[in-house]
């Protein structure tokens, strides 16, 4: 049993960059992001690609609400969507403050039902289905990241 101790909050959001991110830039929003994550007891990842951001924050409800604020006024976002806000038992990424993949561009044709964006979760709002894919998310993000290289 969750008491308000430790519930768990979690956001997951997408948004779209006001400028492309060079790798130097996408490393200094990662180095502020884990710090301040580390500071106020809130987990998550964050995947990038072609200007578009796909990040899951957990932790404290109050931390995370105010982390997305802060996100929200970031003259670095454009079109901040909320996927999802929801309390859950445990933590999906207790061992990092920001997880981070770079998405590359395929160089073949995708297999039957990859998913490449989120634009059509965005565009019908069926909250169902964009929990399952952010489910889904989470967990390619954890299985990759538990690979050897």
């Amino acid at each position: 049993m969750t008491t308000a101790d430790d519930t768990v909050f979690s956001v997951v959001y997408s948004s779209t960059a006001t400028e492309p991110f060079s790798d130097d830039a996408l490393g200094e929003l990662l180095q502020q992001c884990r710090a301040a994550n580390s500071e106020r007891g809130i987990t998550g990842m964050l995947l990038y690609r072609n200007g578009r951001f796909i990040q899951i924050l957990e932790g404290p409800e109050q931390a995370v609400r105010e982390t997305m604020g802060k996100i929200e006024r970031d003259p670095r976002h454009d079109h901040l969507r909320v996927l999802i806000d929801e309390f859950i038992e445990e933590r999906n990424f207790a061992e990092w403050t920001m997880g981070f993949e770079p998405i590359t561009m395929p160089q073949s044709d995708a297999p039957e039902g990859f998913r490449d964006t989120f634009d059509d979760l965005e565009s019908h709002g069926d909250p169902s289905a964009t929990l399952r894919a952010a489910r889904e998310l989470s967990l390619w993000f954890r299985v990759r990241a538990n690979q050897p290289n």
